[in-house]
């Protein structure tokens, strides 16, 4: 099992409350409810059935924050959050494979 510090200092761990993820991205609670419902963020729940955020997911929310309040549809800015974080994972993806080429097949 892993160790309390370990855990909090892991980005998918879900260390917060709606309430303390709502204040920390500056969203209402029922904001963070909508980007559940438009399934950009799942957050884990608790024995009690409570949401739980973590810091990865509080990143999301803020930037989908800041996008709506730019004008973005919501559902447009979960759409391209999500299309950058998989492009974000591909681009590390190849990095890992041509690190892992070897120099004679170049």
């Amino acid at each position: 099992m892993a160790q309390p510090d370990d855990m909090f200092g892991d980005d998918d761990f879900p260390a917060y409350t709606m309430g303390r993820a709502a204040e920390i991205t500056g969203a209402s609670q029922d904001f963070l409810r909508r980007l559940d419902e438009a399934k950009l963020i799942t957050p884990t729940r608790s024995a009690g059935g409570h949401r739980r955020y973590s810091r990865y997911q509080l990143r999301l929310a803020a930037r989908a924050r800041e996008m709506v309040e730019q004008g973005t549809a919501l559902e447009a800015a979960c759409r391209i959050i999500i299309l950058e974080d998989q492009l974000e994972e591909a681009l590390q993806h190849n990095q890992d494979l041509q690190r892992r080429r070897p120099a004679d097949s170049a």
